[in-house]
């Protein structure tokens, strides 16, 4: 048996590493491979995500090349613990329940409660955004700007370069679309219309601190206008799309096991 079984903390899901569970449960790690490539054939022909059991990874060889391997969750744990019996498949489901669940305290002990669900984190992600722009008003660099009154220089300058604004191509992953159809469905929700290339807000949102529209100049007299959401933005269309029976993709999957 492996010496000890390893869970990490992977883009807020916690993840073991297909190459320990291969060396735990006795079984060439290319074998294992093969199997969690069969589970992932049949998950893939039905509503489940994939990434919700197993995430594609790779990792270094002794000659510096990249391998394949896999990230498991404990739900990808539970699939290849049952396929296991006897003593091996005891073995295996007592480690990792263990190693999860010490994990899963380690974390809880270090961080406030984590959000439960989509709108609870968009909540959660908006209150943190207004205390940096709060801190960022108050910094004295700004102040001076300001005092200062130079050329160009405004209060919408600075907070349209805010980090916090999102494309909708960034949006519309967290529901499965692509952005042509994630934009298309704002405007038959009477959200925003477009004008050339560039979507804009109808008037009655426009000042709400939905978006923030910027413009580039890519070449010497050629203009590119580019509107991004603001998280209270994104906590809006979350609102009126929730209304309208569309829902984000982590409690889509929610719903699904409910």
């Amino acid at each position: 048996m492996v010496k000890e079984l390893k869970v990490m903390n992977h883009e807020g899901k916690l993840v073991t590493d297909s190459r320990d569970v291969a060396d735990m449960v006795e079984k060439e790690h290319k074998h294992l491979m093969r199997d969690i490539r069969g589970y992932i054939e049949i998950l893939g022909k039905s509503n489940f995500g994939l990434s919700d059991f197993f995430i594609e990874s790779t990792y270094k060889s002794s000659q510096n090349k990249d391998l394949p391997c896999y990230l498991l969750t404990k739900k990808g744990c539970d699939m290849v613990a049952n396929k296991l019996t006897g003593e091996k498949g005891v073995l295996f489901t007592a480690a990792y329940v263990t190693k999860f669940e010490e994990m899963a305290n380690a974390i809880k002990s270090k961080s406030p409660a984590l959000p439960m669900t989509y709108k609870e984190a968009l909540q959660a992600l908006l209150i943190e955004v207004e205390k940096n722009e709060s801190l960022q008003i108050e910094n004295s660099t700004f102040k001076q700007q300001i005092g200062e009154m130079k050329p160009k220089v405004s209060y919408y300058d600075i907070v349209l370069k805010s980090p916090s604004a999102l494309s909708v191509t960034e949006i519309s992953k967290d529901y499965g679309m692509s952005a042509n159809k994630f934009n298309r469905l704002l405007h038959d929700l009477g959200i925003q219309y477009k004008q050339g290339k560039v979507w804009f807000l109808y008037s009655k949102y426009h000042d709400k601190g939905y978006t923030k529209t910027e413009t580039f100049t890519y070449d010497i007299d050629k203009t590119r206008v580019s509107t991004k959401w603001t998280q209270k933005g994104r906590l809006f269309l979350y609102d009126i799309l929730k209304q309208n029976n569309v829902l984000p993709m982590i409690e889509q999957d929610f719903q699904y096991i409910a």
